[in-house]
């Protein structure tokens, strides 16, 4: 992925999104209620890190101690701590967006797609298969020292 329309989104887009939302959430709820529900939705999405935070930490200590590399678990937690990231920025959109990865279904999901899109699908031999019938490059050569 090409980093420059990423972080055009990030630094242009989201910011005018949560303006927008913040304008339109203010204008109907009114300025108090609307600082209330962004203060409100980031403690409590502290809150839920914790919890999920734990949950994660547990699963990757009983995979481990099955002798399993626990390779969904740290990809989990690692959206964990993006949605944790997001439910400390003000505004909506982040929120939605941290709130979705605190839901233990819609993370796994995510991650699944994750592993899809830019893991399972890589051209060629998946990790540790054996080689294919063309097996490996032999280079035939002389060679001789030059410090003796």
């Amino acid at each position: 992925m090409r980093p420059l329309p990423l972080l055009l989104v990030i630094f242009v887009a989201l910011p005018l999104i949560e303006i927008y939302l913040l304008i339109k959430v203010g204008s109907w709820l009114g300025a108090l209620p609307t600082v209330f529900l962004v203060v409100f939705s980031a403690v409590l999405g502290v809150l839920m890190l914790r919890q999920q935070g734990f949950g994660v930490v547990r699963r990757v200590r009983v995979t481990l101690d099955r002798g399993q590399v626990p390779a969904m678990e740290l990809l989990e937690g690692m959206l964990l701590a993006l949605g944790g990231g997001m439910l400390l920025l003000p505004g909506f959109f982040t929120d939605l967006v941290g709130f979705l990865c605190l839901i233990p279904p819609v993370r796994r999901w995510m991650v699944q797609a994750l592993l899809d899109r830019y893991l399972l699908n890589r051209p060629g031999p998946p990790p540790g298969a054996p080689p294919t019938k063309e097996g490996p490059v032999t280079l035939e050569g002389e060679y001789r020292r030059e410090d003796e």
